[in-house]
Parts: C-alpha cells; structure tokens; sequence
C-alpha cells in the first residue's frame, strides 16, 4: 500500500516528498524489497496520532506465533553452518561495563576481525568468505580506539548514546554526546528514549526527542533503543515503534541489555511487524536489533527464522538486522567447531575480549 493509498496517512504534507523530515539524497538507493516492492532508506513521516492510537495487540495471539518459531522446521548440517556464519556477520560485538580499557576495546576489536579461530576456518573451508561482524560497540571514551583499531576492515564502530541505559540525563546533554561520538568518528548511534513518554502517550515528544537525536546524528545511522522490558505491554511495544520510525529511526532495538527483561521472540515479532507495516505504506525500509539475553546458537537461528518469516531475505544482512549479543559467538564458535571436527570445544577457548 502507497502513501497515497493508505487512508491512515492524511496529512497533506506526508504525500510531498519535498515536505519529508530529511529531503532525498543521490544516494538514497533501494536497501530492500518486500512484496516486489523496492523500499528506500527511512528518512520519517510527520507524526500521524491516529495511526499511533490506532494500534493494537492481540496478545495471546502473538505469543501463539512466537512459540511456533524454530519449531516448525529446523536447520541441519551445512545448512546451519551457513546460518551460523550469516548471524555473525549481522553481530554488533560489544563492551559496555564499568571496567572496560583500552587495551579491552582493541581485544574486542581483533576479536571482530577475526571472529572465528582461523583453524577453524581452514577446516570449513570458508576462507574467502572473510566473515566478520558488523560493527563493535562501545562507550564514546572508547570510539576512537575502536575506530583506529577496525581501521580499514569495513566493520562499523557504534557508539551507546543519550545516557545510556538509563537516558535521563538533560536533553541538551544527550543531543551533545550523540555529536561528540560522531565527530570522534562513530558510524552508529544507539540512543535510548525517554521511557515515560511512552508511559503518558506523550508520543509528540517522543517523536520530536528521536527527531532531535536523528537530526544531531548527521551521516551516522541511528538506532533507537525502545528499553521494552520497561514498557510493560506488547501495544506500548508497538506504539513507540511507530513513532521511532515515523521520527526517522534507522534502526528500532529492543533493550539495552541492562533490563531485568530484554530482548523475547513475542517483542521482536511485535516490532518486526510494525518494521512490515511502515514498511508497506511508506515504502520505506527499517533495521531491527535484539539485543540483550541472546547467548546460543540456537537462539540466533530463532531470530534469523523470525526475520525470514516475517520480513524476507532483504532483511537477512546487517544493513537491517543486527544480534546484540556477544555473548552468543563463543557458542556459535563452538557449533561450528563440532561440525567441523564432531567435538565441543571449552567455552575458555573462545574469548571474546
């Protein structure tokens, strides 16, 4: 369905490409397509109230299907080799704790070059393949480290932002770290909402705090972390997605992994469907990252699962899914080790940092 078809978006303004919140540029190329339509990059809608109130959740309905994913069918041999080494490639490998160094970063860093043991890869045979992961995420004391050290590798450099996790420091303070990072030479901005607008509906404000974030992050991509172990129900979920996206949101983010919940299959299929539904009246294609509590293999073929699902192969690559979840490669590595050799390996001999 088009701008111009869907009944919901009325305001003049959004059928003008020339009104949109950031104007197209040359290079503003297809980056997806979903039911053989070509789906351009998100550059936001204004803000529509009636679609936001218009959403709604059938709960059970969405944890009947979230349930179903990874059990209906199930990936074997090399088919699951080729998975495994599709969900690191789509890995945001992260550092964010009290006690991180710069000695740590660049660690993380290597790590990120050379995500699996290069024994390993010989015995896969996948040495032209040059599997790495998508970015590194840190702390902005830590990007510039990070830049020089994935210098030349492709892989991006992200950079939490906005107070994280908490993201209630002064908004003047926020918008000022998101362009610290990108002048210190960030590709990703992870911000963090102010959960509380959600929590009032305050979705104008909402809307104008992401705008705000997108607008400071300048050529870097923003992802929105939506916290929703916060957010208490799946229509809330739903709700701030929207509003993320319409506000020009690269990427929505389920958690910051700092929640005593974090990122559940019936959250992400709540967001993958609102990322599936913007998608079909805008024309207009968003990325989605997990992050938080996602620790095997397995799990990663579920989220993979999901993406396929739910939005197709468009979204099988890392410039629209992203895992936050380092934790997971140590247990990808050792999967792959046992295809490789028929023997599990010690957790000890994968260290991430």
């Amino acid at each position: 369905m088009t701008l111009r078809d869907n009944p919901r978006i009325d305001n003049s303004s959004s059928l003008d490409r020339s009104a949109l919140r950031y104007p197209i540029s040359p290079s503003d190329t297809a980056i997806a397509t979903y039911g053989g339509r070509d789906l351009q990059p998100n550059r936001g809608v204004p803000l529509n109230l009636d679609w936001v109130n218009a959403v709604r959740v059938n709960t059970s309905a969405v944890e009947r299907r979230a349930q179903t994913i990874g059990t209906r069918r199930t990936v074997k041999k090399e088919w699951q080799v080729a998975w495994l080494l599709r969900a690191i490639t789509c890995m945001d490998l992260t550092t964010l704790s009290g006690d991180d160094t710069d000695e740590r970063v660049r660690r993380l860093c290597a790590k990120a070059r050379q995500p699996i043991q290069h024994e390993l890869v010989q015995k896969l045979g996948i040495e032209s393949l040059n599997i790495k992961v998508a970015a590194v995420c840190v702390y902005h004391t830590f990007v510039e480290t990070a830049r020089r050290a994935i210098e030349g590798s492709g892989i991006h450099v992200a950079a939490v932002s906005t107070g994280f996790p908490a993201g209630l420091s002064p908004f003047e303070e926020r918008v000022a770290e998101i362009r610290r990072s990108v002048e210190a030479g960030a590709d990703e901005i992870d911000v963090v909402i102010t959960r509380a607008h959600v929590f009032g509906g305050k979705w104008q404000a909402l809307y104008d705090e992401i705008a705000a974030f997108k607008n400071a992050c300048g050529p870097a991509h923003l992802k929105v972390i939506l916290g929703t172990g916060d957010l208490l129900t799946l229509r809330n979920v739903a709700r701030a997605s929207v509003v993320a996206m319409m506000a020009g949101a690269d990427f929505i983010k389920t958690s910051t992994g700092k929640e005593a919940v974090n990122a559940t299959l019936p959250v992400s299929l709540v967001m993958t469907r609102a990322i599936r539904e913007y998608a079909q009246e805008t024309g207009m294609a968003v990325g989605f990252k997990p992050a938080g509590g996602i620790r095997t293999a397995k799990q990663s073929l579920d989220w993979l699962a999901l993406m396929k699902e739910e939005l197709g192969d468009s979204w099988l690559k890392a410039e629209l899914f992203r895992f936050g979840a380092s934790g997971m490669l140590a247990d990808i590595e050792r999967q792959l080790g046992h295809h490789a050799t028929g023997r599990y390996s010690a957790d000890y001999r994968h260290p991430i940092a």
